[in-house]
């Protein structure tokens, strides 16, 4: 009898995506899946030792993990909203009029409910600036054509 036989893997498989359910984040997944095609080999090849089965489980389960993020990086989900929890970003085309004037390149806009501040050309009170980009919590602004 082995140390660890092809259904101790399966046990763990189930486990492991037991608590992928209770914490997603598709870490914990990936691993039970390694640990089930682990299982597989097992059952193939019973005389595989503990040694090389945990190796192949950590092989697999690093290349599965990393494969999945390089996959996830160069294939994002679509959504409707692309801007959702990126605030500034959805200010950007907008037209608005300056409350204070922008001195030494940086001001303050109101855009709904908050004031933002903002960096650009000089401007007076009053001018009509466009927002053409975001950096981190700062509107970029040019005035409006």
């Amino acid at each position: 009898m082995e140390l660890i036989e092809f259904w101790h893997w399966w046990v763990a498989a189930v486990v492991l995506i037991i608590i992928e359910t209770l914490a997603p984040g598709a870490i914990f997944l990936w691993l039970g899946v390694s640990a089930g095609v682990v299982g597989a080999v097992l059952l193939a090849a019973p005389e595989l030792s503990w040694e090389n089965q945990l190796l192949i489980f950590a092989v697999l389960s690093v290349g599965s993990v990393v494969g999945w993020r390089v996959y996830q990086r160069s294939h994002p989900t679509e959504t409707d909203l692309p801007t959702l929890n990126r605030r500034g970003e959805q200010y950007i085309g907008r037209v608005v009029t300056l409350d204070d004037p922008i001195v030494n390149r940086v001001g303050k806009v109101r855009l709904d409910d908050t004031s933002w501040k903002v960096e650009g050309d000089d401007q007076p009170a009053g001018a009509r600036v466009k927002v053409v980009g975001v950096d981190g919590v700062v509107l970029k602004i040019e005035l409006e054509a």
